[in-house]
């Protein structure tokens, strides 16, 4: 998995954050954490579904039967994240939401209505996914 993340993010920053082929028409975004046990920088290339002044990325995996670890890792967060949108590098405050908790149904609902591939994702697994509101601080 991390050859094919290396790749879109080698072609995100190549390409201005413009994607075309499967991602084509849709926001991506860098999103930048840090391990929460290591201490290390990771970089996850995710969809990026607007909902207002935010975008709602989701901890789909691709419907793996568990979260991704960035997800873990944003959430012993508590300053900031890093996100690359486009062309610029940006500071953004970030939330994220678990399944039951208020807000989950809403902010899934604009990632799955956004992302076609959901729906794909949602038949692997039983699990559902947690999602992450990021807003850039301006």
């Amino acid at each position: 998995m991390a050859s094919f993340n290396d790749t879109v993010i080698e072609t995100f920053r190549a390409q201005n954050g413009i994607m075309g082929g499967h991602w084509e028409g849709k926001t991506l975004v860098l999103l930048h954490t840090t391990g929460r046990r290591s201490g290390k920088e990771y970089v996850n290339p995710l969809v990026a579904a607007p909902d207002g002044d935010s975008y709602v990325v989701c901890g789909s995996l691709g419907g793996a039967p568990e979260d991704p670890q960035w997800v873990t890792n944003l959430e012993a967060m508590t300053e900031p994240v890093t996100i690359e949108l486009g062309a610029e590098t940006l500071s953004a405050d970030h939330t994220v939401v678990r399944p039951g908790e208020p807000e989950w149904e809403r902010l899934y609902g604009i990632w799955r209505d956004y992302w076609p591939d959901a729906l794909e994702y949602e038949k692997k697994t039983d699990r559902k996914f947690p999602v992450a509101r990021l807003t850039v601080r301006r």
